[in-house]
């Protein structure tokens, strides 16, 4: 990999992007001691993850808005400075409201530090290396929920739950000395604020979000739930009427024309949640199927890990050798076969096979998404690759939230189907809830296969559109 200065903002993203992503999963193992510091029951401890992935999903649309309008140094740098010292209120809370509000402005900060490092980088890096960009980019987005967990039970046994907060405060430090460094200004772009916009897709992402967090619940509120979902349904498609109508929207749905855009959103979207199941499913089958500690079941999950990593020496050189088609398509199955395969392993199977089976996983997982994310990117020239950037910021997070619902409501299907008389999950159900996922990871392979069709195997012959005619009713498509 050659060192330029897209890398070097690459790693600094990565960087951000990691410890973004860790603070919404490092605490799961935590709660129990954080609950008895603030004196309430665990369960309400979930408003405080709430509260972060709510408040981020809210502020992620105005995010490429801010980044135009006031630079994106200006705007990268300021929300590691809010993330940071709002780690550190968390760290310092001691009761539970003080705490939900330094969630909340915790996820003001991240709504805006990654959309809009990944924003800088599509703009500072050439062609050629987007695919090497995207591939140190996105790999924080699946180690983070893999390593967050045993990560977390460390830091609370041997130290406390407050240095999970406080450890953030010496890399905001050097990730804001890099960001004013590295990162470039940028052209501004003096547009106004598309208020109805932001207030329709806030509302929109705030209610999908909320229902999707509630479905995971064990006792979900089903009404509510429909209530928020046909809710933000349908006030998404009154966001996204309107957006298509404004002369500056907040959210530009100009690279929703091109099929290597429309399609990664769809397809990537059942991806993503095929996979943000898995390590809520792991470690439940695990502790609850095989009977492993808390401690051991850490260590088998950090073979996915091991897969992420060692498939990011390999990403550019597999994607130049055999070319988008054939690895959307192969990787895509064998992904799917992976967790197919998921459903066939129990307390029997030796510790080796296990072992593979989830770093195969890990690789697969991780090639699928570098691609799919470098590929949505191919035909969106650079003066809109701002409103591409926050179409999948805003989807990205909701597909990473749908696998925790879908994970959990597999698991429900499989007690449906296999039930036990108890409340204990039993390895029928685990495996019926892995066949489950399997065929939502296979169905998005299906839904790109359009994509694989359409698009060219090297990044760099993929013209760039000619001209820009605004997203409207009765506009033609080129």
């Amino acid at each position: 990999m050659t060192f330029t200065p897209s890398t070097a903002i690459s790693l600094l993203v990565a960087g951000a992007f990691f410890m973004e992503n860790l603070d919404s999963t490092v605490i799961v193992t935590a709660i129990p001691q954080m609950a008895e510091s603030f004196h309430v029951p665990p369960v309400a401890l979930s408003l405080g993850v709430s509260a972060y992935i709510l408040s981020m999903a809210v502020l992620i649309p105005a995010s490429g808005w801010l980044a135009d309008r006031f630079g994106g140094k200006t705007i990268f740098a300021t929300a590691i400075v809010i993330f940071t010292l709002a780690s550190m209120l968390c760290g310092l809370s001691t009761t539970l409201p003080f705490f939900v509000l330094a969630r909340v402005l915790q996820g003001i900060g991240g709504a805006m530090m990654v959309p809009v490092g990944r924003l800088v980088v599509l703009r500072a890096a050439k062609k050629e290396e987007i695919i090497g960009a995207i591939a140190l980019i996105v790999w924080p987005g699946l180690a983070a929920p893999v390593l967050g967990p045993p990560l977390g039970g460390f830091i609370t046994t041997y130290f406390s739950w407050h240095w999970i907060f406080f450890l953030n405060a010496p890399l905001g430090a050097v990730a804001l000395y890099f960001a004013l460094r590295l990162v470039p200004q940028g052209e501004l772009a003096d547009k106004p604020f598309d208020w109805p916009g932001f207030v329709l897709t806030g509302a929109a992402c705030f209610a999908l979000m909320l229902g999707i967090q509630l479905l995971s619940l064990t006792d979900p509120p089903v009404v509510w739930i429909a209530a928020l979902l046909i809710g933000g349904l349908a006030v998404g498609i009154a966001a996204v009427w309107l957006e298509r109508r404004r002369p500056h929207p907040l959210i530009d749905l100009y690279a929703l024309r091109f099929k290597s855009f429309s399609l990664t959103v769809a397809g990537g979207t059942l991806f993503r949640a095929s996979i943000g199941a898995v390590p809520f499913l792991l470690p439940l089958l695990f502790q609850i199927g095989f009977g492993l500690d808390a401690f051991v079941s850490g260590l088998l999950v950090l073979a996915v890990f091991a897969g992420n990593i060692v498939m990011k020496i390999f990403t550019t050189g597999t994607l130049n050798r055999f070319g988008f088609r054939r690895v959307l398509l192969v990787n895509g199955f064998l992904n799917a076969a992976v967790l197919l395969a998921c459903a066939l392993i129990d307390r029997t199977t030796p510790v080796p096979v296990i072992l593979g089976l989830l770093f195969v996983s890990g690789l697969t997982r991780s090639m699928q998404f570098t691609t799919l994310s470098t590929i949505a990117y191919a035909e969106v020239p650079q003066e809109q690759m701002s409103g591409a950037n926050t179409v999948q910021n805003v989807i990205q997070p909701i597909g990473f939230a749908l696998g925790i619902a879908v994970a959990a409501l597999a698991l429900r299907v499989a007690g449906l189907l296999f039930p036990s008389g108890t409340p204990a999950l039993t390895m029928p159900q685990f495996h019926t809830a892995f066949v489950i996922i399997g065929l939502v990871a296979l169905a998005g392979v299906f839904d790109t296969l359009g994509l694989a069709a359409g698009v060219g195997d090297d990044l760099r012959k993929i013209p760039a559109p000619r001209g820009r005619r605004r997203l409207a009713r009765g506009s033609a498509a080129e």
